[in-house]
């Protein structure tokens, strides 16, 4: 690690930058909170074994901006498509789940509507749904704007080519783990992403659990939807798969992978 002080030039103190988790450090502050104490809390968490965060370049930063973005776009999307369909329910108007049920029904039913309810409604009600639209083209500039970097990232384009795969989770995992010569084996991060058994044990008895759930939520549950994927549409998910659903609940077998892939 180099450093810049005001008397000279950048000085080499041979030190290593390490990003450790705050949850890990946290554990080693049992009292207050102040400076000396946290200082402690940090020296003890180097001392014991503790996967350090990645360091993640600008670039990688932005991509992850990019899909908190989108992931606040469809929630917004689906609290909108779902508010739609409760206050339409109200005055009897009932139609299927999802958005491409309403699209379908809710031309006719704001015209049979427009005849007994004021029209401020049913002209708010038009407007919230064509919102809708505003609401996809955001969406997908900023998948159009996601494809364009991956194109340009090799590591990514190579991970977008293992099936189950696509263009979010191509580009959150690599801007996720930052680099991946920081994990000594894909098990190392599957075990990071939380996408191993939990463990307790005692006595010399180890019993195994759900997964951990440790890391990222976000890009852990990419992986789970493209190993779901794979063992529903493939027509050919390979014979492991196969073994694993003679013996194991199906959800369990997702999980299982989603760490092997």
């Amino acid at each position: 690690m180099r450093w810049v002080t005001a008397l000279g030039p950048a000085v080499d103190w041979g030190h290593q930058v390490k990003l450790k988790p705050a949850k890990s450090v946290k554990a080693f502050n049992i009292r207050n909170k102040n400076d000396a104490a946290d200082a402690r809390a940090i020296w003890m968490a180097t001392q014991v074994e503790c996967k350090a965060v990645a360091v993640k370049t600008e670039a990688q930063q932005a991509v992850l901006a990019l899909h908190r973005m989108r992931r606040s776009l469809v929630k917004i999307r689906t609290m909108q498509i779902n508010s739609l369909r409760r206050l339409l329910s109200e005055y009897g108007e009932v139609m299927g789940g999802g958005r491409a049920a309403l699209d379908k029904a809710i031309i006719e039913i704001l015209e049979r509507l427009s005849g007994r309810l004021p029209a401020m409604l049913i002209d708010t009600l038009r407007e919230q749904w064509r919102g809708l639209e505003a609401i996809d083209r955001q969406i997908g500039q900023i998948e159009r704007r996601l494809r364009e970097w991956m194109k340009d990232d090799n590591a990514a384009t190579a991970i977008a080519a293992i099936p189950g795969l696509g263009l979010l989770t191509s580009t959150a995992a690599v801007a996720t783990m930052g680099h991946a010569g920081a994990f000594k084996s894909g098990r190392e991060f599957a075990a990071w992403l939380g996408l191993v058994p939990g463990q307790t044990g005692s006595g010399g008895t180890i019993r195994l659990r759900g997964i951990s759930k440790r890391g990222d939520t976000y890009l852990r549950t990419l992986l789970v939807h493209g190993a779901r994927s794979i063992v529903y549409r493939a027509k050919e998910p390979g014979q492991w798969v196969e073994q694993m659903k003679q013996r194991r609940p199906l959800n369990v077998v997702i999980v299982a992978m989603a760490n092997k892939g």
